[in-house]
């Protein structure tokens, strides 16, 4: 029931609120002209969006994201990709838990590959990606 701007007004722990709304509004313009609407009323993409925004409200040094393109319309996951890539360049370490695993891998540092719940095999990504084996087994041919 609550509004884009209310959103991202409730976060706790963060100084300067509206200083700090500009500065992530900055990189989710299509959310400016959606402050005054419910929340509800939000495209998928839309609500990703504002997911990410709240999330930066309090300056985190770490997000843990949760298979952020889980449900989404294949339109839209280029763009999650997109905004998890900037990230660090924000200053925002990444931890990320994905089933798109070569998307990840390719906008990532480092990566593991779970089986079962067990690490099979970490390294850089872009090794991983580049490993045959790997690609045929646990990424799907290419």
């Amino acid at each position: 029931s609550l509004t884009v701007r209310e959103n991202l007004q409730v976060v706790r722990g963060v100084k300067h609120l509206r200083q700090r709304m500009e500065e992530v509004l900055a990189d989710f313009p299509a959310l400016v002209e959606r402050l005054p609407q419910p929340a509800s009323n939000l495209s998928g993409g839309e609500r990703q969006q504002l997911a990410f925004a709240r999330a930066l409200m309090p300056s985190p040094r770490i997000m843990v994201l949760d298979e952020p393109t889980a449900a989404l319309a294949p339109s839209l996951v280029g763009k999650v990709f997109d905004m998890v890539q900037k990230l660090p360049a924000a200053g925002v370490a990444v931890l990320m838990v994905e089933q798109r695993a070569r998307q990840a891998l390719a906008i990532s540092q480092q990566g593991y590959i779970l089986d079962q719940g067990r690490c099979v095999l970490h390294g850089p990504a872009q090794e991983l990606l580049e490993d045959q084996r790997m690609a045929q087994l646990y990424l799907g041919s290419h």
